[in-house]
C-alpha cells in the first residue's frame, strides 16, 4: 500500500515562513500530479496548489505570489514552501497525490492525514 505523510506544520507568526513536505512510501510505480489542500474550520477544504510530473504548477489567488509549490521525483516528495504567511492561512494542510502502484494497472487518488498550520499575531 502506498501512503502519503506530511509534516512541517506548526505554530508561526503572521509574516512567518513554514515548509510543508509530503513523502509517498510503498510499493509505487509512479507518483503523478501532487496538490496541497487546506480546510480552515467551518470552511470547505479548497486548493491551495497543484503540480503536474512534468512540474507545471497552479496556486489559488489567495496564495499566488506567497506559496511556492515543489516536488522531487527522486525521493517522491512534494513541498509546498509558505512565506509572508497570514492569519488566515490558519488550516489543516492536506496532501494528495495520484499514484499508480506496482503490480496494478489503475491510478489511485490518495490524501495523507493532514498537518495543523497556526497563524498567530
Amino acid at each position: 500500500q502506498v501512503q502519503l505523510v506530511e509534516s512541517g506544520g506548526g505554530l508561526v507568526q503572521a509574516g512567518g515562513s513554514l515548509r510543508l513536505s509530503c513523502a509517498a512510501s510503498g510499493s509505487i510505480f509512479s507518483v503523478n500530479a501532487m496538490r496541497w489542500y487546506r480546510q480552515a474550520p467551518g470552511k470547505q477544504r479548497e486548493l491551495v496548489a497543484a503540480i503536474t510530473s512534468g512540474g507545471r504548477t497552479n496556486y489559488a489567488d489567495s496564495v499566488k505570489g506567497r506559496f511556492t509549490i515543489s516536488r522531487d521525483n527522486a525521493k517522491n516528495t512534494a513541498y509546498l514552501q509558505m512565506d509572508s504567511l497570514k492569519l488566515e492561512d490558519t488550516a489543516v494542510y492536506y496532501c494528495n497525490a495520484d499514484v499508480s502502484s506496482l503490480g496494478t494497472d489503475y491510478q489511485q487518488n490518495l490524501w495523507g492525514q493532514g498537518t495543523q498550520v497556526t497563524v498567530s499575531s
